[in-house]
């Protein structure tokens, strides 16, 4: 007899956020420059923020999506997998694929470690699930540069 594996649950609570020290001064200078332009965005990276645990720089997991690394990850619902690395705003140039970490997905992304599942809103209202498949590192096989 064949054991019957339960499907794995998907929970409605948002997946941990770590950021390094440096990382958080970053995220944080932008906030307050944020508010004045998109007050809606400034107040979705806040929220994040404020869950975050904070450890320093050399303590960063290398598995955790941090400005500079390459994350692979997959739309649950179509199977495509994408590449970005998120970057300060002045460094975006999605032809590239440097996402501004001052967008919905680069603030969505930001802090999460391998295996982290979200919703995710398209621009059509549409609901995705979202997985981090890998986190690279600069300088080595397969990060972009």
């Amino acid at each position: 007899m064949t054991p019957v594996v339960a499907p794995r649950k998907v929970t409605k609570r948002r997946p941990r956020v770590v950021l390094s020290e440096s990382g958080l001064e970053h995220l944080e200078a932008l906030v307050e420059a944020a508010y004045s332009r998109n007050p809606d965005l400034a107040d979705l990276l806040v929220d994040e923020l404020g869950r975050a645990r904070v450890v320093p720089d050399r303590k960063l997991p290398s598995n955790v999506i941090a400005l500079g690394r390459t994350v692979i990850y997959r739309d649950e619902s179509t199977g495509q997998e994408k590449t970005v690395v998120p970057v300060l705003p002045e460094e975006a140039d999605i032809g590239r694929g440097m996402i501004s970490v001052m967008t919905p997905i680069g603030i969505a992304l930001i802090g999460l470690s391998e295996g982290a599942s979200f919703h995710w809103e398209t621009r059509d209202g549409e609901r995705r699930l979202l997985t981090v498949l890998k986190v690279i590192l600069p300088g080595t096989e397969g990060a972009l540069e």
